[in-house]
């Protein structure tokens, strides 16, 4: 069994979120504690909400006080809604929140039937419960209630490698909820720094976002449009817009966590290593690029490649789905940049370095400028955005030094050869 925990500021989106899923009949309310309950024995948003408002009001300092819990068995193994409200209530338990309001919701909407937890960290008396160790002790947890409800093994099953979620299937129909349910947890989940690097992850899914600019009442705005992509790459369907999904997926939450995201990555050096580490392994053993993109999918790591009508690369994105991590080769450094896999894969160039140097600090990097949201904007007015659609330029991915110097080598390419004709 895999458990995921997100922290996050928001008990209403967690709580909509599951709310939602039962009102569509996919999901129904299995456990709660210290939740308001009405008299014909349903569970509504408000009431949910009051049960934890004296919680929140205790402690107003704790930045992300909401904890929403996912509890994922293997699809082999049978649990019994009775199994899962035992579970449920050890597990939290366990994790320290034994005291504290809480409700279990079942998920059926996929064939991977999961529950949801959804609880706050700020006690009665306003003190937080720690969350020190929180991912060590959950792995514990969860194989205690493997051990003793005789559930598959999660590190038998390698199920940390295969990817969180199941690629949009346009034909299944339910299409919104099918976006709905990757976006949410790729935009929550996974650390990128640009809409180029999101797109790339998105893609992996059969999903793309553009940015859309516009003016209401005279004030400027900007927002996402989410669409699905046919097994070509070409979108299908009507789009979505981001507000259908929540903040999470929205522009002005993306912008921020991209933000912060830069921040970090000045620092964290261990987590760039250890995909610098991976990536270097697959390309010293590594014949041609099918056994190149095979090893690493075998560690939990997707490659996404841009390439013009040509056969040119121009850019590439790592998407580590064990640690979360999405990575520009630009970001990793020079010899894990574009050029370099299009010379081994193209030209038949391998590259000979077998060691992994330190990696290059952000200040030593050129600067990156995400050209992905000049070349997909297109400025409308409220209410015209599916009158335009049609004219958005044509997509790219962005968010890379080395793909825009190839873009400007191109155009320069292209008016030394008008000068000549002319």
């Amino acid at each position: 069994m895999v458990a995921k925990i997100g922290h996050g500021t928001t008990l209403f989106g967690a709580v909509s979120y599951n709310q939602l899923k039962v009102e569509e009949e996919n999901g129904k309310v299995l456990f709660s504690q210290n939740i308001i309950e009405s008299p014909d024995g349903n569970y509504r948003v408000h009431d949910i909400l009051r049960s934890f408002e004296p919680y929140l009001a205790a402690n107003k300092r704790t930045e992300k006080p909401v904890i929403h819990i996912s509890l994922n068995p293997d699809p082999k193994d049978r649990v019994s809604d009775e199994t899962f409200r035992e579970m449920a209530q050890r597990y939290m338990n366990s994790l320290g929140y034994a005291n504290q309001p809480y409700i279990v919701f079942k998920h059926t909407d996929i064939q991977r039937t999961h529950i949801h937890i959804v609880s706050v960290r700020v006690k009665e008396d306003g003190s937080c419960i720690p969350d020190t160790f929180e991912k060590r002790r959950s792995m514990e947890i969860c194989r205690a209630l493997e051990r003793d409800f005789k559930l598959t093994p999660a590190d038998k099953t390698g199920r940390q490698k295969i990817l969180p979620l199941q690629k949009i299937d346009y034909e299944k129909g339910n299409v919104k909820r099918q976006v709905s349910n990757a976006v949410r947890e790729l935009a929550d989940t996974y650390r990128f720094q640009s809409l180029g690097e999101f797109r790339a992850l998105l893609s992996i899914f059969n999903i793309t976002v553009e940015e859309v600019k516009g003016e209401r009442k005279g004030i400027p705005y900007n927002g996402l449009i989410y669409s699905v992509l046919d097994k070509k790459g070409e979108k299908i369907g009507n789009p979505f817009k981001s507000s259908l999904f929540g903040k999470t997926a929205g522009y002005e939450t993306l912008q921020k966590k991209m933000l912060t995201e830069k921040e970090k990555w000045k620092t964290d050096k261990l987590s760039k290593n250890r995909l610098r580490d991976d990536i270097q392994t697959a390309i010293s053993t590594s014949k041609n690029r099918k056994d190149f993109e095979k090893q690493l999918s075998g560690k939990g790591i997707n490659i996404v490649f841009r390439e013009n009508e040509q056969g040119r690369i121009y850019g590439i994105t790592f998407a580590d789905h064990k640690n979360k991590i999405v990575l520009n080769g630009s970001r990793l450094g020079k010899e894990f940049s574009a050029n370099v896999f299009h010379e081994w894969f193209v030209n038949g160039n391998k590259p000979v370095q077998t060691t992994v140097p330190a990696p290059a600090s952000d200040k030593e990097l050129p600067p990156e400028k995400d050209k992905s949201m000049d070349n997909t904007t297109t400025a409308i007015s409220e209410g015209l955005v599916d009158a335009v659609l049609s004219l958005f330029t044509p997509e790219t991915t962005g968010g890379d030094f080395e793909e825009e110097q190839f873009r400007r080598k191109m155009l320069r390419k292209k008016k030394t050869r008008k000068k000549r004709k002319l």
